[in-house]
């Protein structure tokens, strides 16, 4: 029964809406009426800019830290690794669903990449250091959003199966299921980026500036 709780308070933590509270109280709009229509980092940084869709990228991480690690609110989880990875997973998945279907937003929101991430940091730090890296490395290169967060998903994968060889297999099939679940819901962005059409977000443009009177 607390279980049961913990996953339910999981699940709400994940459903505070950060982009649409800040688009609403700071510029007066939803915004999940602009840009790609959701309500997560990536459509807040092309919607409100780089400051914006940090911060609310931050908070939807910490979403998933926190949510991930209520586990710490029953004393047996506390000894028994096996258990607590199984049921932080759980914990975390709740978190995700709730940032996907938040209910305090009329159940739209985002595509859960950023509340993903603090789920891997609560469960496996190096794995999300990683991770951020490759997000961080590809975002300097391209300027993609979604792209950055589309081969982070797919480097998460990668990380638990081979690099560090996870043996935990509820934990590796969750690995696949990351990378599966952002692939799938990124498919729009996929094709704009294939069509040329995807927005760029504006950081590095002394770099940008520089190459163009190159």
């Amino acid at each position: 029964m607390n279980e049961v709780l913990l996953i339910l308070l999981a699940y709400c933590i994940g459903s505070v809406p950060t982009a649409v509270w800040v688009s609403k109280h700071f510029f007066n709009i939803d915004i999940r009426d602009y840009g790609s229509g959701n309500a997560g980092a990536t459509n807040t940084f092309r919607v409100l800019g780089p400051k914006w869709g940090s911060f609310v990228m931050l908070v939807d991480v910490i979403k998933g830290v926190v949510a991930t690690s209520l586990y710490i609110l029953l004393p047996y989880y506390l000894t028994d690794e096996w258990d607590r990875t199984n049921f932080m997973i759980g914990l975390g998945l709740a978190a995700v669903l709730g940032h996907i279907f938040p209910i305090w937003a009329g159940f739209r929101g985002g595509k859960g990449v950023a509340t993903l991430l603090g789920m891997a940091v609560a469960i496996q730090p190096l794995v999300a250091v990683c991770c951020i890296g490759v997000f961080l490395l590809v975002l300097y290169l391209t300027r993609f959003v979604s792209l950055s967060s589309i081969l982070a998903g797919i480097s998460f994968m990668v990380f638990i199966l081979f690099i560090f060889n996870e043996k935990e297999t509820l934990y590796r099939i969750f690995a696949v299921l990351v990378a599966l679940m952002i692939v799938l819901t990124h498919q729009k962005n996929i094709s704009r980026i294939f069509k040329g059409t995807e927005s760029k977000i504006p950081i590095l443009k002394f770099r940008d500036k520089r190459r163009d009177r190159k």
